[in-house]
């Protein structure tokens, strides 16, 4: 009885599978055929560039400031000493804010990104999700996903109809 059971149950996810459609696409190589795309990664890597090389000259002049303190040293007082020490903590602590200004998680790189790359996400996710009502699609998977996929058949790939969905053709 439970073999029955079992082999309807089989059976019938086996017919549950074979209605749905599935499509693949990938967006590295959308993206990488949208010049918005380049273009946006190209401002993003020149702003982070000018911000890297600001915060690498505060630590620079953090660095110069303690080789400086260690050099004179031996001939300050107690007083000078905690003054220089607090003035080399001040600029190191300001230096980590404006990295963590920058680069932190709500920095200011991320904010750059989300405004230059969210209009183009959205744009193929629109294409994506027009694509997929034309086609009577249930799922479409990102082939450069963490997902674990062996095989994909070329022709589940629907990319080069989302660039042309975009109007970048080949």
């Amino acid at each position: 009885m439970k073999r029955i059971v079992f082999l309807g149950l089989l059976t019938a996810c086996t017919f549950a599978l074979n209605a749905q459609k599935f499509a693949m696409v990938d967006m590295e190589y959308i993206m990488k055929n949208i010049p918005a795309f380049e273009t946006a990664n190209e401002q993003l890597n020149q702003v982070s560039k000018k911000w890297q090389s600001e915060v690498e000259t505060k630590l620079e002049e953090v660095q110069a400031l303690y080789k400086n303190y260690q050099t004179e040293l031996v001939f300050m007082s107690e007083d000078m000493k905690a003054k220089r020490e607090e003035e080399i903590i001040a600029k190191e602590k300001a230096a980590q804010e404006l990295k963590r200004s920058y680069f932190g998680t709500e920095g200011e790189l991320y904010k750059k990104r989300e405004s230059l790359m969210k209009p183009i996400q959205d744009e193929i996710f629109t294409a994506i999700q027009e694509l997929s009502k034309e086609k009577s699609l249930d799922l479409i998977f990102d082939k450069n996903s963490a997902m674990s996929v062996i095989f994909s058949s070329p022709k589940l790939d629907i990319s080069d109809e989302v660039l042309q969905k975009l109007g970048y053709s080949k």
